[in-house]
């Protein structure tokens, strides 16, 4: 008897909505002053060169996923098309995203309750999270699809009376004129360094538009399917960030704000009253609660299936609760390192996120210029401009935007490798054998209440 396979039914619409779902459109308005003080109030230019850097990055994904229709993203794609332990140290960069981001989701979280309830102590909506989180994970908790539909309308639906207030309170203030503005994207305040800043810290919200990969062998037609799917989730939700950033720089100019890392609700109290900045921090908490479960969930069973191919050691990592069938281990030490959320501003901690993240969208533009030598090596001629120079630009753009993350992060990030590349020659023998490979694909179906990593990856 033949093993089952995934059935192919995902459309192109499907899957670009699955895209958006996992970028969180709502995210744009949790980092908003934190982009607006380091960019001195040009968040939508912030955006703008992100979208760019996305763009060409997107188009060097989807070559990728053309050629090679298999799951495990850029970790993927570098080891067939550079090298396996080149690609296996940016599997190691990656890993560090998945680290930190449910920190990062439940320290924005808790930074809008704090703006809310300042009589309760910060630390108090951290460890909530935490906690409850951690709990839900163990126990076998699964987000069905229909609730995250829910909530994805949901988050649309506050998008939208953001900026339908917004440009209300311009009008009201300014008239028409008021709404067509430059200063939004230049002032004197601004500078190309802190814009570059900024679009280092902006990037975080793209993050998940290379999700829809993790779809190729459920979609119709994929190698035509998922290239645009990349292309398009990324162009709709650089888009959506450049419009409410821009209505949102409206409302507000300058980058002056009484707590920057719960901003946005300062504005929506602002445009809405006290009736609609509740409103927004209900839809953004429950937002960062799903996406901070889902992600937990992501990161455990990202650490199972690398404990299980012995990729980490496998007594801790590998093992599954035999009461609750969930890495419950690999669960709680994703809670532990949330904690570090209590030391840390959302500032530094989005950028830990986008050093893995900008590793590995730089060598996602290398593997494809490597794939146009290789190409070219066997008499095959690929067009230049988008085998050789978009890549290239791409990468380039990447490493500018890395360059310009937090000391600390940068820091972080190199020692983080500096461990990787320790680690891989103890795998190796000293670099002397090929470094273990992590499957992505599940020898066996999921355990009851689990997610799988393809299902729960890119969640802010």
């Amino acid at each position: 008897m033949e093993s089952p396979t995934l059935s192919r039914s995902l459309s192109l619409r499907s899957v670009v909505l699955f895209g958006l779902a996992y970028m969180a459109p709502l995210i744009v308005l949790g980092t908003y002053g934190v982009v607006a003080q380091t960019t001195g109030g040009t968040v939508p230019s912030a955006y703008l060169l992100a979208l760019v850097a996305m763009l060409f990055t997107a188009h060097s994904y989807g070559k990728m996923a053309r050629a090679y229709p298999v799951a495990g993203s850029a970790y993927s794609y570098v080891r067939r098309a550079v090298d396996s332990r080149i690609g296996f140290l940016v599997g190691w960069a990656t890993l560090l995203d998945y680290f930190f981001l449910p920190m990062v989701i439940w320290l924005i979280g808790g930074a809008y309750l704090q703006a809310q309830f300042p009589a309760v102590p910060f630390w108090i909506w951290i460890v909530g999270f935490i906690v409850l989180t951690t709990v839900l994970n163990v126990v076998g908790i699964k987000v069905a699809e229909h609730a995250n539909s829910l909530l994805m309308a949901f988050q649309v639906l506050v998008i939208g009376f953001f900026v339908v207030l917004s440009l209300a309170h311009v009008y009201h203030l300014g008239g028409a004129g008021a709404m067509a503005s430059t200063t939004p994207f230049a002032n004197h305040g601004s500078s190309l360094a802190g814009i570059s800043a900024g679009a280092a810290i902006a990037a975080y919200s793209f993050l998940g538009f290379d999700a829809v990969t993790t779809l190729t062998e459920e979609t119709v037609d994929p190698q035509r399917t998922i290239p645009r799917a990349i292309m398009l989730t990324a162009l709709i939700g650089g888009g959506i960030f450049v419009l409410v950033s821009y209505t949102t720089q409206l409302v507000h100019p300058g980058s002056a704000f009484a707590d920057p890392n719960s901003a946005a609700f300062e504005i929506a109290r602002t445009i809405g009253g006290s009736l609609f900045s509740s409103f927004f921090l209900a839809g953004l908490v429950v937002a960062q609660f799903a996406s901070g479960l889902a992600a937990q969930a992501s990161t455990s069973r990202l650490l199972f299936a690398m404990g299980r191919d012995s990729v980490l050691p496998k007594k801790f990592f590998g093992r599954i609760n035999p009461r609750f069938r969930t890495p419950a281990a690999n669960i709680v030490l994703t809670g532990a390192v949330g904690l570090i959320a209590l030391r840390l501003s959302v500032a530094a901690s989005t950028s830990f996120i986008n050093f893995g993240a900008f590793t590995a969208f730089t060598f996602v533009n290398i593997s494809v210029i490597g794939l146009y030598l290789r190409r070219r090596r066997a008499g095959e001629r690929p067009a230049a401009l988008t085998w050789l120079v978009a890549p290239a630009v791409g990468a380039v753009v990447d490493v500018y935007l890395l360059t310009k993350l937090d000391d600390h992060a940068l820091v972080l990030g190199l020692v983080w490798l500096a461990l990787g590349v320790v680690y891989l020659a103890y795998l190796t023998r000293g670099f002397r054998s090929a470094p273990p490979e992590l499957d992505f694909t599940e020898d066996e179906a999921p355990a009851p209440g689990s997610e799988s990593p393809a299902a729960t990856a890119g969640a802010h």
